[in-house]
């Protein structure tokens, strides 16, 4: 059905000579962070953004302020509406499995806010620096390791 769709957008005579083709929005998972205290908050938010056009469907997790929309929409509509209706702080979910992470207790991605299990997403050089160590860095590590008695005769 593509090559046929992609032929008669080409050859469609009916919506004059300036014809754009239309960028169909993809289905999304749009997870946003959000404060909920109680049942009220919860029915808000779920209320601002079920009207929205595109949305399929809403989950909202009150203990990690947690609201997922799922549709056809874009990221920046769907926090901006959020942010209109319920006059909230509303901002992209910013936090990752720790198990995804190198180094989860680093400074800047530790987060004491994150829900349980959960460490702050950064992508910051001076984090990545922290699980590299250069060759040079190695080979002196080991060369005096008391795991591998063979590495130095000094010891």
């Amino acid at each position: 059905m593509g090559a046929l769709d992609h032929l008669s957008n080409i050859f469609d005579c009916s919506s004059g000579s300036s014809s754009k083709l239309k960028k169909k929005k993809q289905l999304q998972t749009v997870e946003i962070k959000v404060k909920i205290d109680c049942e009220g908050c919860e029915r808000k938010v779920r209320r601002s953004v079920e009207g929205m056009k595109g949305v399929s469907s809403v989950l909202i997790e009150p203990k990690q302020h947690k609201l997922t929309v799922v549709g056809y929409v874009e990221p920046k509509k769907v926090v901006a509406r959020v942010a209109h209706r319920t006059g909230k702080k509303v901002e992209l979910w910013p936090y990752v499995p720790y198990d995804v992470v190198e180094h989860p207790y680093a400074p800047g991605v530790y987060d004491r806010k994150a829900p349980a299990g959960y460490v702050r997403n950064v992508e910051d050089p001076q984090v990545s620096q922290l699980a590299r160590a250069s060759s040079t860095e190695v080979r002196y590590t080991t060369a005096f390791s008391d795991e591998n008695p063979t590495a130095c005769v000094v010891m």
